[in-house]
This record gives structure tokens, C-alpha cells and sequence, in this order.
């Protein structure tokens, strides 16, 4: 059983093969994630074994951490010349929504995600809900973007699943963190994730991988089996 299989599985195995991750953090030097370039091709070479056929790196860009587009396609041209591997590596980028990204919005300088570079993934602060939600989830399709919000369920602002249901009705989608469903974030998060889970509300999973390190937190996370249903539909 690869190392990703275990992640659904207590009694059910479920594979990851052809499957894509929207959400990680292993292009090196960029930003807290991945800081080596052999730790990236080591991270890639255990998602081979998973038969993860896709992967988006979405580093950081936040008015803490302002990285330039230029900057970041040199750095991924230079994983993409270094990976010998068969996973379709991708660009994007995890988009605080700040005053920079308003900026870059505005300048159209930003790193779509998707197949059709149709969507933006991007985040707020867990703790304060940002400024004009509804007027930047509009802003943001006035450029012809989905918004898809990375890992809803850590957001402890949020009061109650309401909100999750105005942000999708505002045409935004949800993007599920695998860890949450261990309780890697904590109780909150994960019992946000499940009932997330549950109502059928996610459009995407991604391991928000860091570390090399949490590959192990993946191997050993075990799901409900009610829930694998859910979450094969997603990956």
C-alpha cells in the first residue's frame, strides 16, 4: 500500500492514483514551506509512490512575504529542470487577501490555478475576518476568477456553517486541508472540516505540505468510514 493510500484507510484503502494536490507548499527558498531543493524532489519522489499525477506548489504571497511572479517562475523553472519525475508540476500561489493583493488583482499580476487558469486560491487571516469579503470575492470574479478559499474549516472567525454557504453562493470554492481531518489544526478545525465534509461543500483537497515531515501525519491519519464516500469524490 503506497503512503498515501494509508491516509483514508483504517479498513478501507482508498488510492490517490491520477489524483492532484492543490495546495502545497515545496517550492524551495520561497517562502515557511520547503527551504531545499532536495527536500522538494525527495517530497516529489514520495508523491510518485502515491501516483499523484498532479501537483500545484502555491508558495506564499502576502504583504509579509511579497513574492514577486517573476521571481517565483525562475524558481520553479529551476525545480521543473532539477525533477526527473513524471507529476505535471504547476504554478500558482496561496494569495493573502491584503492590500497587495488588491494591488496585484488590479495590475492582473497574479497566478491563476486550474486547468483553465480560471481560479485564485487564496486565504485570510485565521483569526479576523478580512475587511469587504463579499466586495473582494466580487472583485476577484470581475477578473474572471473563481475564488477558491484554502482551508475554510481553520477559520475561527467563522461562527457557524452559514457563512461557508454565502461564500459559495458569491460563486466561491472550497478547498480542504487533509490534515485538518486528523486534527492536526486542532478540534475546532477538524469537526469544521467534517461537517464541511459532510454537507458536500468541498471542491478540492491539498496537503498544505510544509514539511517532509508531515508525510507521517498523512501516513497515519485515519478517517471514519462514512466519510471515504465524500472524500473519493474530490481526489
Amino acid at each position: 500500500m503506497s503512503i498515501f493510500s494509508k491516509i483514508f484507510s483504517s479498513d478501507i484503502p482508498v488510492s490517490l492514483s491520477g489524483s492532484t494536490d492543490w495546495h502545497c507548499h515545496i517550492l524551495p527558498g520561497v517562502d515557511d514551506g520547503v527551504q531545499k531543493l532536495e527536500d522538494s524532489l525527495s517530497i516529489l519522489s514520495q508523491y510518485e509512490q502515491a501516483g499523484i499525477r498532479t501537483v500545484w506548489l502555491t508558495p506564499h504571497i502576502m504583504e509579509d512575504m511579497p513574492n514577486e511572479t517573476a521571481d517565483l517562475r525562475k524558481r520553479f523553472e529551476e525545480l521543473k529542470a532539477a525533477y526527473k519525475g513524471n507529476i505535471e508540476l504547476h504554478l500558482a500561489a496561496e494569495n493573502m487577501l491584503d492590500n497587495l493583493f488588491a494591488e496585484r488583482l488590479e495590475a492582473n499580476d497574479v497566478l491563476p490555478i486550474g486547468d483553465n487558469a480560471d481560479t485564485l486560491l487564496v486565504e485570510t487571516s485565521y483569526f479576523n475576518a478580512p475587511m469587504g469579503m463579499t466586495d473582494t470575492l466580487n472583485a476577484i470574479k470581475s477578473k474572471g476568477y473563481f475564488p477558491l478559499i484554502a482551508h475554510p474549516e481553520r477559520y475561527f472567525y467563522v461562527p457557524d456553517m452559514q457563512t461557508y454557504r454565502r461564500w459559495k453562493e458569491l460563486g466561491a470554492r472550497l478547498q480542504l486541508n487533509l490534515l485538518s481531518l486528523g486534527g492536526h489544526y486542532g478540534p475546532v478545525a477538524r469537526d469544521k472540516a467534517f461537517k464541511l465534509l459532510t454537507a458536500g461543500m468541498y471542491d478540492c483537497v491539498g496537503t498544505d505540505l510544509h514539511r517532509s515531515r508531515q508525510i507521517e501525519m498523512l501516513r497515519k491519519l485515519e478517517l471514519p468510514k462514512k466519510h471515504f464516500s465524500q472524500l473519493s469524490k474530490l481526489i
